[in-house]
């Protein structure tokens, strides 16, 4: 299968390269949301140059950009951001090889930036390096996870490359998320299919392109297309053989109209407008009913394992928790045996209370008390899976540094035990997983101090993004589950909101905790609104906010959280006059300690699922 027209058209490499003036683009693309550390400390005077150079490339003045970018990395060799653009204004010369050298270089100086390594993918293509190009564009994407444009680079790679069953696997992870302006991937999972002999599922890929982007200049080219697979279909199966001949099919992109422009950032008020909306409709009053909850058993806050309901997967009297060992919350929704399991946390005038019974709490479900409490656990036992998102936006870039160096301590204080696991996120413009999954303190400390400002904010998408990767963690035993938030609670930049990254972390009973880092000394209209939006995002969510109120209290903070987290508990309850309904109950747990009361954080409710058990329950 062909993809001549893509091809005729060099990928149009400046889409997928940082100094691109497509506006439908990466956001990594853009030259403020993915900086090198090393950047920042660029002479004077190479900088001036790297302007210059910047300016000339954007122009299309691509001899005079190379001479102005060229003496920039004379001055500073280290300059990343100059040996990519230098690098895009080889590509855009057609000088393929001292492209991907530059790309290369970039790289070999900063190995965090998802730009660079698309830039080098983008040469390697043109130099028709077809694996090493999915490897560099594989990489990207894996920095970037939620950057579907550096996905269609990733199909486009994978498919030069005939690795046609990763195609598909990655159009498929795509679809399953907002992917505007990416609706290509079907074409390249439909040549993947047709490469492979499954004119069937090439078929129903290209008709999914049609219904996502039916306004496209190529619509009368992919119908033809499904015209070609249609006939193709009637004559295998008349004859029963295999194709004798190749099947070419293409698709000329090349007079597609320009995307619509991107709309600029709202004025500040109108994006305190829209802060403000989003905070109200995450707080206001849940429906009485879960609207959701009657189709199916899916994931519903609040039951079973770590609040989530699930169908029966073992039909016994016992509790769940008892049959786990150790009183573990792998407890499973049965029609016989009803059963909560809520997290909470308990402070003693800011110190963990690591003491606690079962007597000592009260639990107060729908505002009755439970039929019976089945468990009760300090969590402090459990492994920690810990995420944690540091704000690189532009609006932080006075207190990185200082950021920087609370959270390296703070992990150092916190993933301590053998089994515990953390991984960072940066989220400028973008969402970064700079570390995965690790309990290496020193690897994850070297990720955190290769962290720099610029950028808008897409702060609800990377909460939403660091919730589902603690959730669909597969873990062999019961571990604890929090996301560490630390910003200034500013978002201009996500696609989703604040009530769905909210939801999110309900779903996977993840509790999350904010630390601001806005400093009261400086006058900001904005502060007190997204200190709001950081503590309706912790207090929904069984956390809590810490707001020190200027970043010389961040380290304080940080200190009171780290007791917070290993002063949490777990109690699992049948609660009394259960239905599954789909009604929202309330939940209230109140703790004493030696006559005093003690500060409690935990979920607020959940909304009983009206799901029918699965069959052959008891």
């Amino acid at each position: 299968m062909s993809i001549d027209a893509i091809q005729g058209a060099q990928m149009d490499f400046n889409i997928f390269t940082v100094n691109t003036q497509n506006p439908d683009g990466s956001q990594v693309q853009s030259p403020s949301a993915s900086v090198s550390k090393l950047d920042l400390k660029a002479p004077g005077k190479a900088q001036r140059e790297y302007e210059k150079g910047f300016q000339f490339l954007m122009k299309k003045d691509l001899q005079a950009a190379v001479a102005h970018l060229g003496i920039a990395i004379q001055i500073y060799p280290s300059f990343v951001a100059a040996h990519n653009a230098l690098g895009s204004a080889y590509l855009d010369l057609q000088q393929n090889e001292q492209a991907r050298d530059e790309f290369d270089k970039a790289v070999t100086l900063d190995d965090h930036l998802p730009n660079s390594y698309l830039n080098l993918g983008c040469a390697q293509l043109a130099l028709k390096e077809y694996p090493a190009a999915e490897e560099s564009l594989r990489k990207a994407s894996s920095i970037a996870p939620l950057d579907m444009q550096l996905q269609l680079a990733l199909t486009y790679g994978e498919f030069e490359s005939h690795d046609y069953p990763a195609v598909i696997e990655t159009a498929h992870h795509v679809h399953e998320h907002k992917h505007k302006g990416a609706a290509l991937v079907h074409y390249f999972a439909g040549g993947a299919w047709a490469a492979q002999n499954n004119l069937v599922e090439a078929q129903q890929e290209m008709d999914t392109l049609l219904k996502e982007d039916p306004k496209s200049g190529s619509v009368e080219q992919i119908h033809q297309i499904l015209d070609q697979l249609k006939t193709e279909q009637a004559r295998q199966a008349e004859a029963k053989l295999h194709p004798a001949e190749t099947l070419t099919l293409s698709l000329n992109t090349t007079n597609t109209p320009p995307p619509e422009q991107k709309l600029r950032q709202a004025a500040q008020v109108l994006q305190d407008i829209k802060e403000r909306t989003q905070i109200a409709e995450a707080e206001a009053e849940p429906e009485a009913k879960c609207a959701d909850c009657g189709a199916k058993v899916g994931p519903e806050p609040g039951i079973a394992e770590h609040g989530v309901a699930q169908p029966a997967a073992a039909a016994d009297s016992g509790s769940a928790l008892k049959r786990a060992g150790l009183d573990s919350p792998g407890s499973t929704f049965r029609a016989s045996v009803d059963e909560v399991s809520i997290f909470f946390a308990a402070t003693d005038h800011g110190k963990s209370a690591t003491n606690l019974t079962a007597s000592d709490i009260v639990v107060r479900d729908d505002n009755r008390p439970p039929h019976a409490i089945l468990g009760f656990r300090n969590e402090s036992q459990l492994p920690l899976r810990l995420g944690l998102i540091i704000d690189t936006s532009n609006s932080v870039k006075d207190r990185i540094s200082f950021e920087e160096a609370a959270a390296t301590k703070f992990l150092e204080t916190v993933v301590t035990g053998k089994d515990d696991l953390a991984f960072v996120v940066g989220v400028n413009n973008s969402v970064l997983l700079v570390q995965d999954f690790s309990g290496d303190q020193a690897r994850i400390s070297h990720e955190i101090n290769q962290l720099a400002p610029g950028g808008g904010t897409a702060l609800w998408d990377a909460v939403e993004f660091g919730a589902d990767k603690l959730r669909d963690r597969a873990e062999g035993k019961p571990v604890a589950r929090v996301l560490i938030v630390i910003s200034d609670g500013e978002d201009n930049a996500s696609s989703a909101t604040l009530k769905q990254a909210i939801a999110s972390a309900q779903r996977g009973e993840v509790a999350i905790y904010t630390v601001s880092t806005r400093d009261y000394d400086q006058e900001d209209p904005s502060a007190e609104l997204g200190d709001h939006a950081l503590r309706a995002l912790s207090e929904l969510t069984g956390g809590t906010a810490f707001i020190p109120g200027s970043v010389r209290g961040l380290k304080g903070s940080l200190a009171e959280l780290q007791q917070v987290i290993r002063g949490r508990y777990l109690v699992s309850y049948k609660p009394a006059a259960f239905q599954r309904d789909g009604r929202y109950r309330e939940i209230d747990i109140t703790a004493q300690k030696d006559g005093h009361k003690l500060k409690v954080y935990a979920r607020k409710g959940y909304y009983a699922s009206a799901a029918q058990p699965a069959s052959g329950d008891n």
